[in-house]
């Protein structure tokens, strides 16, 4: 099958009242997992990594099996860069043939944010790649020396005028989720999620997925949230998986982790709706 985008993805991802689960990978037993769970659900996925798991697998290698997974694939899969703040890395990812990249300027001044986000989408769309920013900041993600970040909620005012001035194609939101492992239970904003949808006509994205309830999961996706971005549910899922066992080799370790990260992902996107979709 040909390779397909994100934005080909989300349009029918909104056009058909579905979420589109994206799952970051760093080696080739959660690629094949994701494949394989997308394939069985008949279900379109989003696939890809982010800069900060490129210590884990080097772009120069897992570029190239995404994207060939990708292609390979029986059911719709898109090749996205996740959470990137460097421009060499968006660029490599821009030669690589993806077909997405997310800038995170949530870290910046809002001035700061918007002019390079509009830098990059000056770059990306005559390459013919969808780009994805976030407004506000979903909190969670490593600042260094062991600070989380915290949330900075989307201000519905700003989201229009951000939109307008970079040219983003998606829009990462904070309602309340974080990345990683929840310290307590998450209350979602979805009132400021509606206030978004009304004044954004652009697929919007769910970071900080990992640990929602399914309802969670559901009203988002009814409120307008077109992306659910999944990696810590998944490498949750193959730990625990292996952590059961005793004795056993590298290749079946391997072999258990990806049999746990294949059914998690299952599970996502028959939550997300996105099963029997293709």
């Amino acid at each position: 099958m040909s390779l397909y985008t994100m934005k080909e993805i989300l349009a029918d991802a909104r056009k058909r009242n579905y979420g589109a689960g994206f799952f970051n990978a760093v080696n080739i037993e959660m690629i094949r997992a994701y494949i394989r769970a997308a394939e069985d659900c008949r279900s379109p996925i989003i696939i890809g990594t982010a800069e900060a798991l490129l210590k884990y697998g080097d772009f120069d290698w897992i570029g190239p099996v995404l994207l060939q997974a990708a292609r390979l694939a029986k059911v719709p899969v898109a090749v996205h860069l996740d959470h990137t703040y460097r421009f060499d890395t968006i660029m490599r990812a821009l030669r690589a043939g993806f077909g997405s990249v997310m800038y995170d300027g949530s870290v910046l001044s809002y001035e700061e944010n918007v002019r390079r986000s509009a830098e990059i989408a000056g770059i990306a769309h005559p390459m013919g790649v969808g780009l994805e920013c976030e407004l506000g900041k979903v909190g969670g993600l490593d600042e260094g020396e062991g600070v989380r970040g915290e949330n900075i909620y989307t201000d519905p005012g700003q989201a229009l005028d951000f939109v307008e001035k970079t040219g983003a194609d998606f829009l990462a939101v904070s309602i309340g989720t974080v990345h990683g492992v929840y310290r307590e239970t998450p209350k979602l904003d979805l009132n400021r999620l509606a206030g978004i949808r009304a004044k954004v006509n652009k697929p919007l994205v769910l970071h900080g997925g990992s640990g929602l309830s399914d309802d969670d999961f559901k009203n988002c996706i009814k409120g307008g949230i077109c992306k659910v971005n999944i990696y810590t549910d998944i490498i949750t899922a193959a730990a625990n998986a292996v952590r059961k066992e005793r004795d056993l080799a590298y290749v079946d370790i391997n072999e258990k982790a990806e049999a746990a990260m294949y059914e998690a992902a299952v599970d996502k996107l028959k939550i997300f709706g996105s099963d029997n979709t293709y």
